[in-house]
């Protein structure tokens, strides 16, 4: 809860209705300079925002954007991570709620909304950020 309550209240309705049809964890809202350093400098780097120069949206204070992971983590011996599939489904189930909720997000598998990730240099399954 404490990393839902760093994120803009429309995330955090999202979040609500959501959790009633699909379970999973909060893995981050609001991310300081630091944190958005140590992503940078991790390896493999995150290399798409400095920290500095760019700002992810996990940056402002509140957070507009949230990273989501599915639950459980592994489901018939296969760990969230190497599991695409179940990623997308859920990224189905959040988008769907937010689209009958009206809030407007974008999905760190589809960054250009054209609802293909065959297309996506950058795969960032878990995150979730507002679109204004």
């Amino acid at each position: 809860m404490e990393r839902l309550d760093s994120c803009d209240a429309r995330l955090q309705r999202l979040c609500f209705e959501v959790i009633k049809h699909y379970d999973f964890s909060v893995l981050e809202g609001h991310r300081t300079l630091a944190r958005q350093q140590e992503l940078f400098n991790s390896e493999p780097p995150l290399t798409t925002l400095d920290g500095v120069n760019k700002k992810s949206m996990h940056q402002p204070y509140p957070s507009l954007a949230v990273d989501l992971m599915p639950w459980p983590e592994n489901v018939n011996g296969r760990n969230i991570w190497e599991d695409k599939f179940r990623w997308h489904y859920f990224a189905g189930v959040v988008i769907g709620t937010a689209l009958q909720m009206s809030i407007k997000i974008r999905w760190g598998g589809d960054w250009d909304g054209d609802w293909s990730n065959a297309d996506q240099k950058f795969h960032d399954l878990p995150h979730f950020e507002l679109v204004d």
